[in-house]
């Protein structure tokens, strides 16, 4: 299934950011540490060039340690790029981040001159709890449905800094179907777009394979099929999520599956890594070769009509 969720407001928003970006110094861009790089925003990389960026992993309570470390360490060998994990409910780390926005961009902070900063992130992933603690008051409104700010704002914060908030952007075309199925996962496009038991099915398949053990231990399994759709129905039969006639109701399942994975009720969970990412971007690379070739040989057509 290829998930795609673009409301007109997040089109308006990516035309505003391109605006912007110019008079910006610094970008602050808030990732969710179980999809680090699945919850980038590719335009960023494109419009971005070599201006500085700190990207804070937010969630890391609910992330695997051991591979957020990892994606810090993938994503520091950036140009001019700089790191934090964060819980944006308990941030306790302000103090650090401004001092780092000051570091980033040196020449203004000598000269005592304000630092632009611009700080993006998808739905959902925590960017207006994160703002509220950073501004010590309650100025951006905060919810667990994606695509709740929608407008833009600029605050004033401590130590010369001014943050230009922007609304939570996807992008139109997801381009990795992988990455479309983590941020469905994880919860950062509405289900309105989605179907839950697709989703569910694909976050159990990984579960099987990288976290079988968090997997069993919470749902009561004594052992795992090989076939993730009949690990979903153990769980829904456990959980008495039955139809008449003892049917598995998989809607039901995989809401209880995808509620409690996104609270952390399986423990610290990281849904990719940076091998498999570099996997499933050279398969990208692969389908925009064959989609361009299709494109020519069409245009190649109708010439020749």
């Amino acid at each position: 299934m290829a998930i795609q969720w673009y409301p007109g407001h997040m089109h308006k928003a990516s035309k505003e950011i391109k605006e912007i970006l110019p008079q910006v110094d610094l970008i602050i861009e808030v990732l969710d540490a179980r999809i680090p790089f699945s919850s980038q925003n590719p335009m960023l990389a494109e419009i971005r060039k070599d201006k500085p960026c700190i990207k804070l992993l937010n969630k890391f309570d609910l992330a695997d340690v051991s591979l957020t470390e990892r994606w810090q360490q993938y994503f520091e060998q950036q140009s001019h790029t700089k790191t934090l994990t964060m819980v944006a409910q308990q941030y306790d780390g302000i103090a650090d981040l401004l001092t780092l926005c000051r570091n980033m961009v040196p020449a203004k902070a000598e000269a005592g001159r304000p630092i632009n900063t611009m700080i993006m992130g998808i739905p959902n992933v925590g960017k207006s709890t994160l703002i509220n603690s950073l501004a010590g008051r309650q100025i951006a409104k905060t919810g667990n449905e994606p695509a709740i700010t929608k407008m833009q704002q600029r605050i004033r914060l401590e130590q010369g800094v001014v943050l230009h908030d922007t609304p939570g952007v996807l992008w139109p075309n997801l381009e990795n179907p992988h990455g479309g199925y983590r941020l469905a996962v994880t919860g950062a496009i509405k289900e309105t777009a989605i179907d839950n038991d697709d989703i569910a099915l694909y976050a159990v398949e990984y579960l099987m394979k990288a976290y079988p053990a968090q997997l069993k231990e919470r749902f009561g399994l004594s052992e795992l099929s090989e076939h993730a759709l009949e690990n979903m129905e153990t769980i829904g039969t456990k959980r008495g999520c039955l139809r008449s006639g003892g049917r598995v109701d998989l809607d039901r399942a995989a809401k209880i599956i995808l509620t409690e994975l996104r609270a952390g009720m399986l423990g610290r969970i990281t849904m990719e890594t940076p091998e498999m990412i570099e996997a499933e971007w050279q398969q990208v690379l692969v389908a925009r070769e064959e989609k361009a070739a299709k494109k020519a040989a069409r245009k190649n057509n109708r010439k020749k009509r």
